[in-house]
């Protein structure tokens, strides 16, 4: 039988890779192995050191809970669009220069577009 410890890790990286669509408490358990009595009480834990949120969902008749990651790990997926990496002013910009992240209209208009969640943008799913 695995220690608690393990299936919390186990449990956190479960929730943290299916991101903020979030996983059935349920199909969690069942994917790692684990009785129902134990993985309420691994959320329990997980919640309380504030790693997930849980939210109570009624699936198929049942009241269940959805548990989401509170933080989700980056990816390169997420940089992918920035223009710095592939500015041909990159070598010269500096925060003390005239070529500076700070007046880059198209870095403003890239951060721009992420907080407006425009189609192909950040956050977009």
């Amino acid at each position: 039988m695995p220690k608690r410890n393990d299936l919390e890790q186990k449990a956190l990286q479960q929730i943290m890779n299916v991101g903020f669509e979030g996983i059935l408490q349920s199909d969690l358990w069942r994917k790692l192995g684990a009785s129902s009595r134990e993985g309420s009480r691994i959320a329990l834990k997980l919640e309380a050191k504030k790693l997930i949120r849980r939210e109570k969902e009624l699936r198929e008749g049942r009241w269940t809970y959805r548990l989401y990651p509170k933080r989700v790990p980056a990816s390169i997926d997420s940089i992918a669009d920035c223009p710095c990496l592939m500015c041909p002013d990159n070598a010269r910009c500096d925060p003390s220069s005239s070529i500076s992240p700070q007046n880059c209209e198209r870095l403003t208009d890239w951060l721009l577009l992420i907080a407006k969640g425009e189609p192909g943008t950040i956050g977009d799913s």
